[in-house]
């Protein structure tokens, strides 16, 4: 599997409203209730968009959120954006958040935070671009890759919030029984000491990932399956936090492997062929693999029931 850099995204070269509505949509993915995006209408008194942002099982709080598509947040602007806010007919809010294009100081960071004390906001959380382009990859990083290729997606709420309803008509039952089917394959059975291909294998946990976080299920090659129930359609919330903590477990083994690819542990064939499937396993790499696949498959026997999983 030949190598691919992942380039930092240039939210810069799009416009105020593209940013704002790749914003919307992530919280929407994100599971944010009410959401409303004042933004596109113009007026919105620093409430670009606002929404109850979920703190646990049984609880959320109102929250702004503030879409900065800008080199720098410059205290005076987040002061006037958080003041108008207050003073804006939706009343106070629990919460404050801005989400930036570029990066911003501790100390920036700390008199913000001040500002919002002295206006009796609660909370107040600030992502640089690169933490709302990390956000994006690990949740919902098909919405990244619409926004940067150009592949259209609704330009406002409303549509976003059909766009995202695919599933809501079935039950969690038959949600979840969709979401066990990107596990049944090789790479989530066959032995680590017995892998013919373990880009492919590296390969399937990425697209294991996508297609629960996204729905979007896609083979080895790129090309969609089929669209299945993703995180967001799970209605049982407790089911969904389990499922969000799988995802989590994925990511984790992803890191893993890179790891130990970086640390010679698993090493590429030197062939000189990047297309290569060949790759050498260097002490109990293959064992502390197989354990950690074999506590996410835990997980999700834990979480779907009667999921079997062949095993070779």
């Amino acid at each position: 599997m030949p190598n691919v850099t992942v380039r930092p995204v240039h939210f810069e070269d799009f416009s105020g409203q593209e940013f704002e509505r790749l914003v919307f949509g992530y919280h929407l993915w994100a599971d944010w209730s009410d959401l409303a995006w004042y933004g596109q209408t113009g007026s919105d008194m620093g409430r670009d968009i606002i929404g109850i942002e979920p703190i646990d099982e049984t609880s959320g709080r109102r929250t702004v959120i503030q879409c900065a598509n800008r080199d720098d947040l410059p205290v005076a602007k987040a002061k006037r954006d958080m003041k108008g806010a207050a003073n804006a007919p939706t009343g106070v809010p629990e919460a404050f958040k801005f989400v930036c294009r570029g990066a911003v100081s501790a100390r920036r960071r700390d008199a913000i935070a001040k500002a919002a004390k002295a206006l009796k906001i609660g909370h107040v959380t600030i992502w640089s671009g690169a933490e709302f382009e990390e956000h994006l990859r690990l949740r919902a990083e098909f919405l990244l890759r619409r926004f940067v290729d150009g592949v259209p997606f609704p330009d406002d709420g409303a549509g976003l919030q059909a766009f995202f309803s695919t599933f809501a008509d079935i039950g969690d039952a038959e949600v979840l029984a969709q979401m066990a089917m990107p596990f049944e394959r090789p790479a989530f059975w066959t032995p680590f000491h017995a892998e013919s291909n373990l880009g492919a294998f590296r390969q399937a946990i990425e697209d294991t990932i996508g297609a629960l976080s996204t729905g979007i299920w896609r083979s080895r090659d790129g090309e969609l399956i089929r669209r299945i129930p993703s995180i967001r359609d799970i209605r049982d919330t407790g089911t969904r936090k389990a499922f969000e903590g799988i995802v989590r477990s994925l990511d984790n083994m992803r890191q893993l492997f890179k790891r130990r690819m970086q640390d010679g542990s698993i090493e590429h064939c030197q062939c000189g062929d990047p297309n290569c499937p060949t790759f050498i396993l260097h002490g109990d790499v293959g064992t502390e693999l197989d354990h950690a696949r074999t506590a996410i498959l835990d997980r999700v026997r834990a979480v779907i029931p009667n999921f079997h999983i062949r095993v070779e």
